[in-house]
């Protein structure tokens, strides 16, 4: 049983190391094959799908839905948040920033990107205590040491995110600690990058 362990070990290793990502074929990009974030569950390693014959998801694929409520978002979503894209997210979820995924639990815990935790933008102004803010006694929140987060929902025609940073920013959160990451699931999709079931 210990040599199992050790193999097993020796094996997952030898996967998570650059030397090994670096064989990839499909990278994330030219210096990057992979990145391995933290998660509730253990580290997980985020890379693009291997297989160059490999379509989107059905779920992301269709290109119009009817506007409103699926409108496409603005680059900027509120003056002082700041957009980022895949690369970006990566560098940011791997110094162990924190990804929300402002989807309704449905959809999270259908796919979300490793590291995400669900906090659905209908449920954003009550739960800001989870990303640092503090709520005083005449109720108002205090987000002098809210944390830096990265939110994303479904994608550009997505409204769930930018409702759940707007209401952030009314409720006193500092817009220089948002980041928005506007391609959300769909652009993740295409891009053939890691998904996995959300958790509760």
């Amino acid at each position: 049983m210990q040599y199992l362990i050790i193999a097993i070990a020796l094996i997952f290793t030898f996967h998570s190391t650059p030397a090994a990502t670096a064989e990839l074929d499909v990278k994330i990009n030219a210096k990057t094959p992979s990145v391995t974030v933290q998660t509730s569950n253990g580290p997980v390693e985020i890379m693009r799908n291997q297989d160059q014959d490999a379509t989107i998801a059905p779920a992301y694929a269709k290109t119009s839905r009817k506007c409103p409520p699926f409108c496409i978002q603005p680059m900027q979503v509120a003056p002082g948040v700041t957009t980022v894209g895949e690369v970006e997210l990566l560098e940011f979820a791997k110094t162990g920033g924190k990804l929300i995924d402002g989807r309704t639990v449905e959809w999270h815990l259908d796919g979300t990107i490793p590291g995400a935790i669900n906090m659905p933008y209908t449920q954003m102004a009550d739960r800001l205590d989870e990303i640092g803010c503090v709520r005083g006694a005449d109720k108002k929140w205090d987000c002098a040491q809210a944390e830096k987060v990265l939110l994303f929902c479904n994608g550009p025609w997505c409204g769930q995110s930018p409702m759940a940073i707007k209401a952030m920013i009314r409720e006193g959160y500092p817009t220089d600690r948002i980041l928005y990451y506007r391609g959300g699931m769909q652009a993740w999709h295409v891009l053939g990058l890691t998904v996995v079931e959300g958790d509760m």
